[in-house]
């Protein structure tokens, strides 16, 4: 029984003293990295926006619903100081992140392709309501150049680039009709309660890119407010897809909090 104890106290105590010598470590680390201008800091927020098309075109008639639903980052960073004041740098990130939302729209002669009741194609121009929901998720690298403009607040700027990792871009159209291959021809109608779904996930592009602003306010000694603007500079689909005329950006603010080591 004393055996068992003595173990169990000096099991305890080497923990401890692995744990204590690898805090160490990671200070003098830390420390190191200062010296030689390196800022760590991990993020983590919410994010609220939409996939949009830049004006809002012709065939959009009214936007009648928009729910952002929930998106969240997560991102990882670290800042490179070009002068010894610290006042411009380089900042290099890695973040995991998903961007979606939900609408309703009333449309008018809107390219579309749907799925009828036999599973279908059926492609022509619709007029009427269009649900759509965009669920994204993207693996996102952007290089910022970094201005601390005070003690406690830095701006950034810069471009990113991302990779998506999962896509859906679903929806289904109801109250009103199609008309198949052009604006004139054979009306096929959706009404009392029909609709027909659509599917264009599998046109997703995969790679994105944009532009990126932000500011960081240190509220603590490692405690920062932040908030960043993406704007994405290409379309949503791949350049072959047809279905949709017109161009669509993922456009997103995101508001959270970062710990600075």
């Amino acid at each position: 029984m004393r055996n068992n104890r003595f173990i169990s106290i000096l099991s305890l105590l080497l923990l401890v003293s692995v744990t204590l010598s690898a805090q160490k470590d990671r200070n003098q680390g830390i420390i190191k990295s200062s010296l030689i201008g390196l800022e760590y800091e991990v993020k983590a927020g919410l994010s609220i926006g939409g996939t949009a098309p830049i004006p809002l075109p012709k065939e959009i008639r009214s936007i009648d619903s928009y729910n952002p639903t929930l998106q969240v980052a997560i991102e990882g960073n670290v800042t490179k100081w070009l002068d010894p004041a610290r006042t411009w740098g380089v900042m290099v990130a890695l973040r995991l992140e998903t961007k979606g939302m939900k609408t309703d729209a009333r449309v008018k002669n809107y390219k579309m392709e749907i799925i009828g009741d036999g599973g279908e194609l059926m492609k022509g121009y619709w007029t009427g309501q269009v649900k759509t929901k965009v669920s994204n998720s993207y693996l996102t690298v952007p290089v910022l150049a970094a201005w601390r403009v005070s003690p406690r607040w830095k701006l950034n700027l810069g471009p990113y680039v991302s990779y998506r990792l999962e896509g859906d871009f679903t929806g289904s159209v109801y109250d009103g009709y199609l008309r198949e291959n052009d604006p004139t021809g054979n009306k096929v109608n959706f009404e009392e309660g029909k609709s027909a779904p659509y599917d264009f996930s599998k046109d997703l592009r995969r790679f994105q890119w944009g532009m990126q602003l932000g500011g960081e306010w240190k509220a603590f000694k490692h405690l920062n407010v932040y908030a960043d603007l993406t704007w994405g500079l290409n379309d949503i689909f791949k350049k072959d897809f047809d279905t949709i005329t017109f161009a669509m950006y993922p456009i997103y603010l995101n508001i959270g909090f970062g710990y600075a080591f």
